[in-house]
């Protein structure tokens, strides 16, 4: 393996990332952070739909169907919020472009700032929702819209950029068509199941946990769990931004 060198002269190489990082040759251990990642998906999916008027942040298919909803429907779902959603995922996803075309050389580099600018983002979105008895509900309701949105825009085109076979993060419908299409039952050689098994258990993990949290907790709770994992994911990519392995490229 082609050794990493940190700051301080440490000499690191892939092998001594511990096993359950699964690290693989071709992307290291992308898998892994990407697979993390899924979790704050399920987690702030369940604070947007549960406690911000049903509205996705993350996945924009059911956004974009909860519009068509709004349309006949202004009870239950609201037009404003679903369009806010989507505005801020784009914005999100047109930074996360941009970074990637400054940093996306290098992969390690690329994830370590972008869950920098994540752990930032949802920081900020926890003290709004921490803000909430001084602001009104609909400050509170919009601004956590744009600022979960925005992130999960710039975790998508970033996952996007790095390019790991089913690990969109944020989306699972292709990779649940790859299970059955590639099987063998399909007459395919079904490459990658344990990967696309894994993000498919870990959404529902992050997304039924958001939903108990929500319901013997806050807002407030579910989004500093998501920050935890966010800082989990930072500190670790952080080790990865001066690699030289190949998979970094």
């Amino acid at each position: 393996m082609i050794e990493t060198l940190e700051p301080k002269g440490v000499s690191v190489t892939d092998s001594e990332w511990p096993a359950w990082f699964f690290v693989e040759e071709q992307h290291g251990p992308l898998p892994f952070f990407l697979h993390a990642l899924t979790i704050v998906t399920g987690l702030v999916d369940a604070v947007s739909y549960l406690r911000l008027g049903h509205v996705f942040v993350a996945n924009m298919t059911g956004n974009v169907v909860f519009l068509g909803f709004a349309v006949t429907d202004h009870l239950n779902f609201s037009i404003p919020a679903s369009l806010t959603a989507l505005a801020a995922f784009l914005v999100g996803s047109l930074a996360g472009g941009r970074l990637g075309t400054m940093f996306g050389r290098h992969r390690g580099r690329l994830l370590a700032i972008v869950t920098s600018a994540q752990v930032g983002l949802v920081g900020i979105a926890l003290f709004v929702s921490l803000l909430g008895a001084a602001l009104s509900d609909g400050t509170v309701q919009y601004g956590l819209i744009v600022l979960l949105g925005g992130t999960m825009g710039l975790q998508n085109a970033t996952a996007r950029r790095l390019g790991v076979p089913d690990m969109t993060t944020t989306v699972l419908t292709l990779t649940l068509t790859g299970l059955a299409a590639d099987s063998i039952g399909a007459g395919g050689t079904n490459p990658r199941p344990v990967r696309r098994m894994t993000a498919v258990v870990l959404m529902f993990i992050g997304a039924a946990a958001g939903a108990w949290l929500l319901s013997i907790s806050t807002v407030a709770v579910v989004l500093s769990v998501t920050l935890a994992v966010l800082a989990l994911v930072c500190a670790g990519t952080l080790r990865t931004r001066h690699s030289s392995a190949s998979w970094t490229r």
